[in-house]
């Protein structure tokens, strides 16, 4: 390994030991609950994902269960982490798992990778977390730290400029806790000075979830799962919402509106139309 980099790896060891969060999924190598928590947090904080993580793996223990739930109980679940598309991508990967592997989740970058919803970041995380293999792992914490340390002041820094420097400072003798070194420091610059990944040239603000189109399509979701097997008509639901948007100070739902997002959400497989009412898929 390059001696140049040395002070850099003695402060991450050291901030790391300093800063270590003691995690539930961090007290497992089970690949399907670690691919578990590495999709809850692609979008999610910590503080909400450690009250989700233990409650989803209680009730879907393994790979074969979330593959058989149905997906009403899945979205159920899910309710409250947001981005529901990932709770149904989550589950047609244990579907690719159970049917293409046996029910054994794969090690390979590449076969990781294949699997819905799961990106770059997320294969790697499976690879380093359950299994031990070095990979890049580069995702919003570790990148805030190779930021904040290599291009302290700069804008714009493309990933591929990261890499050459993840891939020269991994551990390969123990990368498992090299990675929770750099997302527990990262962590905490993160918490304590303007967030480091603003650098980023991929960095991007999310939009505000209060009155957005996101928030609808989770109301919507919402009232479909609620009103069960026997689902809810068009005129059924406008009704719904609208109230509920009205009762927040905001204009009620207008039927373009509703019909485009039911059409988004039926084309993401979450809902189905039948006989004119519609259910969970």
């Amino acid at each position: 390994m390059d001696k140049r980099f040395d002070p850099f790896i003695a402060k991450v060891w050291e901030q790391g030991r300093a800063l270590y969060r003691d995690l539930p999924w961090r007290d497992t190598r089970d690949p399907y609950a670690i691919l578990v928590s590495e999709v809850m947090l692609q979008q999610t904080q910590v503080a909400r994902v450690l009250k989700y993580w233990p409650r989803w793996m209680q009730d879907f223990p393994t790979v074969q269960a979330l593959a058989a739930a149905p997906l009403e109980r899945v979205l159920e679940h899910w309710q409250g982490l947001g981005y529901n598309r990932r709770a149904i991508a989550l589950q047609r990967a244990a579907q690719v798992v159970v049917s293409a592997h046996g029910g054994v989740m794969p090690r390979d970058h590449d076969a990781l990778l294949a699997l819905p919803g799961v990106g770059p970041a997320t294969a790697a995380g499976v690879r380093v977390f359950a299994f031990g293999e070095p990979d890049i792992y580069l995702e919003t914490n570790v990148r805030s730290v190779f930021l904040h340390e290599f291009f302290p002041g700069q804008e714009g820094i493309a990933d591929a400029q990261l890499i050459p420097l993840v891939e020269a400072t991994c551990d390969h003798d123990d990368p498992r806790s090299w990675e929770y070194a750099l997302l527990d420091f990262g962590a905490y610059l993160k918490q304590t000075m303007p967030n480091p990944s603003r650098a980023s040239k991929h960095h991007s603000r999310q939009s505000a979830f209060e009155g957005s189109r996101r928030q609808k399509r989770a109301r919507l979701l919402r009232l479909v799962m609620g009103a069960g097997e026997q689902g809810a008509s068009e005129a059924e639901l406008l009704d719904a919402i609208s109230a509920a948007e009205l009762a927040d100070g905001r204009p009620a739902l207008t039927t373009a509106l509703l019909v485009s997002i039911l059409g988004d959400l039926e084309a993401e497989r979450f809902i189905v139309q039948r006989d004119g009412r519609w259910r969970i898929s």
